[in-house]
């Protein structure tokens, strides 16, 4: 099978560095994760996937493809998760002093805490939104503050947070959440009146990080710590567009995608959500 050019395998003059409004940038980390193995194969898998997708978007009338998808070349970090979130920092933050539209891939979630850091010293008013099963608030795991499971209490540190589709935590989390800016699973499911609660929160401008086990496991098995009682996509998508509308996002990342040979399924889930997200930004 050939080896797709970047995201959406897009003919060269869509994918051009320097044209491109949208920069792709995979982040296959996956030191900390604490079960099943293989995020760090994560964003080449959504990126195989991407090259199947039809680029009309038939909801937006649109083809987002056509301001130009760049993929830059993966962030590599082989050691301690500071260091891999310096470097995620570091090369969001160039791409954002180009203007550009950044997206990461994951790899496992400790990899947004670099591109929010980067995005909240771009943008005033920033406000994160997190789709997950578990709320990732603990302030250090297996001796690191920067495990995957911290992801949100470093993050909470640049700015506030909003966690949608929370279903697994620690009662060592408890004292770090806000429970007025939780939406847990369990009370969401059935109802959609808490999207409207949910965006009311947010400030002017919003990064989102998505961990794909916010997803009921059903239909995303292809994770490290898969969950029951998820989400399911018109759950997310709904809430996505909504944000689009009210708000301005200025970034977002997608994570612990941990692909199965057999099931390629999940990877096509993930790819058509990124697609699906940018095709709600406006771009004006």
């Amino acid at each position: 099978m050939k080896k797709p050019a970047g995201f959406g395998d897009l003919p060269p003059q869509f994918r051009n560095e320097a044209k491109s409004r949208i920069v792709m940038v995979p982040v296959p980390y996956d030191m900390t994760s604490t079960w099943i193995k293989g995020a760090d194969k994560g964003p080449q898998a959504i990126i195989e996937a991407s090259a199947n997708m039809e680029l009309y978007d038939i909801e937006t009338d649109s083809e987002v493809f056509r301001q130009g998808i760049f993929t830059d070349k993966p962030v590599i970090c082989k050691t301690a998760p500071e260091k891999m979130v310096s470097l995620v920092e570091k090369r969001v933050a160039g791409h954002l002093e180009r203007e550009k539209f950044v997206v990461c891939l994951g790899g496992e979630h400790s990899i947004s805490v670099g591109a929010v850091e980067a995005h909240a010293k771009k943008f005033r008013k920033l406000s994160v939104v997190q789709f997950d099963a578990h709320s990732d608030l603990r302030d250090e795991y297996h001796g690191s503050k920067y495990n995957h499971a911290c992801a949100m209490a470093r993050i909470k540190e640049f700015c506030p947070i909003v966690q949608v589709g929370i279903r697994s935590m620690d009662t060592c989390e408890k004292k770090n959440m806000d429970y007025k800016r939780v939406f847990f699973a369990e009370d969401i499911y059935n109802n959609k009146t808490w999207m409207n609660k949910a965006a009311g929160l947010l400030t002017e401008n919003v990064y989102i990080t998505i961990d794909l086990d916010v997803f009921d496991s059903s239909i995303m098995p292809s994770t490290g710590t898969p969950e029951p009682g998820g989400l399911f996509w018109y759950d997310v998508v709904s809430l996505l567009r909504k944000i689009s509308r009210s708000r301005r996002i200025v970034g977002f990342d997608v994570v612990e995608m941990c692909p199965n040979k057999q099931n390629k399924s999940p990877d096509f889930l993930a790819a058509k959500l990124i697609y699906k997200l940018l095709s709600y930004i406006k771009w004006d």
